[in-house]
């Protein structure tokens, strides 16, 4: 269980936080000058080095999206050349691409983040440039929305690489880009110019999953315990009927693969805040503002409590709750651990995403007047970031080309690298994971210094 200092404020993690961007500049500029992006793109590294792995190419947004968060972060014009360059060059096809659920994950991480700036005003003002960002996101949002699946009960899923039988507890966290397509006024023309509106689709996705990937303890099946997340739920396509859990990077259905229970902790917390700048009605048509803000707040606060609850104290979870090790020689949960001597891996890039979204749950609740849960769950995000950017988890030396140390890629492939001398993975890093622990680190950093709040939403759709 963690153990939340309740003293801890955004400005304590600020020195951290600088050390973060100065290791960060050395990684980003390594990988561009290194990397040949003929292989594919980036996923994790092997002694320190990033290699690629032909699976779906979803972290290749990740990449340029790194170079213009550490523009941000720092003001260094080169990071914003490289970013905006690579953007225009290698993020086209990811636009159009209809074969993958992770179009948050690859636009928003790049588009999405250079429309921000433009609206902040940190880049000079440039009407087509602005245009050029908005239309990448609308056509990613509807071609995202046209990957759907059907279900029971007037529900429905973006279904995942795997097939329309199959949904993904991921995407909740790349179904940011419906909400960006939708926020810039963009539909999904059909089948006979039927138009469906992408709010909708968010709605029913996010409804679907927090149904059938999230349980509350109810009494659902004899695993069910309140917060535990199922990284695939798998359908029957012929009647819409639910099936049962799956997965396919944690140990079992019945367990909880961590790094899914993080995209649900952070991608519940973004979508509630995406939904406070509805306008009114605007989610009458799709069951109305208090009962689609209640379920997404009860997924988030259930999935946060079983992170809460299961993670070591210092904040850092196990590579899923149920791995063998863990069963083994007492509660691998009562203390920090040796990533390199751990019964199981752990997840550093797990609890970077999932840091994320506890800040903003905390931030929710607080605002909504409930201050105790809102601090619980800032403090908590604050202590694992804490964790996070110190060692052994933040790299600094320059000859890896990891910035995260210790994330987990596919434990059930055997795709991590085990090093010389170890009996687990241990010791690299991902690029969802070196992407996540930066934007980690701009939140707070923004927070701190009192600058806009970071948000993935941006300005209405109406004419410039």
């Amino acid at each position: 269980m963690l153990e939340i200092d309740a003293r801890l404020e955004a400005a304590d993690l600020l020195d951290a936080v600088q050390r973060l961007w100065k290791a960060s500049a050395l990684k980003i500029r390594s990988i561009e000058k290194a990397f040949d992006p003929g292989r594919g793109a980036p996923v994790f590294t092997v002694d320190g080095v990033y290699t690629s792995r032909g699976w779906t190419e979803w972290t290749e947004g990740f990449q340029f999206g790194s170079a213009i968060l550490q523009f941000d972060a720092t003001g260094d014009e080169s990071f914003l050349e490289l970013g905006r360059r690579r953007t225009v060059e290698r993020m086209a096809m990811h636009v159009t691409h209809a074969g993958v659920h992770d179009h948050g994950f690859n636009n928003c991480s790049t588009y999405g983040n250079l429309l921000r700036l433009l609206d902040e005003g940190r880049l000079p003002h440039d009407a087509w440039e602005r245009r050029f960002y908005r239309f990448a996101l609308r056509c990613s949002g509807a071609t995202q929305a046209r990957r759907w699946t059907r279900v029971l009960g007037g529900l429905g899923y973006i279904y995942s690489f795997n097939g329309p039988h199959s949904l993904f507890v991921d995407t909740l966290r790349s179904l940011r880009v419906l909400a960006c397509a939708h926020r810039l006024g963009h539909a999904l023309a059909d089948e006979n110019d039927t138009r469906v509106s992408l709010l909708e689709r968010l709605v029913a996705h996010a409804r679907t999953t927090a149904r059938y990937s999230v349980y509350y303890g109810e009494g659902r099946d004899a695993y069910d315990v309140r917060g535990r997340v199922a990284h695939e739920s798998i359908f029957n396509v012929n009647d819409g009927n639910y099936r049962c859990p799956g997965t396919q990077q944690g140990y079992s259905p019945f367990t909880t693969w961590t790094r899914g229970l993080a995209w649900a902790i952070c991608g519940f917390a973004e979508q509630i805040e995406f939904l406070e700048t509805l306008g009114p009605g605007e989610l009458d048509p799709h069951g109305g503002a208090e009962d689609v803000d209640g379920f997404m707040l009860r997924a988030a606060r259930a999935t946060a409590d079983f992170y809460l609850e299961n993670v070591t104290p210092d904040g850092i979870p196990f590579w899923d709750t149920g791995a063998p090790g863990l069963a083994l020689g007492g509660s691998a949960l009562d203390r920090p651990v040796d990533p390199r001597r751990a019964p199981e891996p752990v997840d550093s890039s797990a609890a970077a995403i999932a840091a994320q979204g506890l800040l903003r749950l905390g931030r929710v609740l607080s605002r909504r007047g409930e201050k105790d849960a809102g601090e619980r769950y800032w403090r908590a995000g604050l202590t694992v970031a804490r964790t996070l950017f110190a060692d052994p988890y933040l790299s600094t030396d320059e000859r890896h080309q990891g910035l995260l140390l210790h994330s987990v890629y596919h434990r059930p492939n055997g795709w991590d690298h085990v090093p010389a001398g170890c009996r687990i993975p241990c010791g690299e890093s991902s690029m969802w994971g070196d992407y996540h622990a930066r934007e980690l680190a701009l939140y707070i950093q923004r927070v701190a210094r009192g600058g806009p709040y970071l948000t993935f939403i941006p300005r209405d759709g109406q004419p410039e």
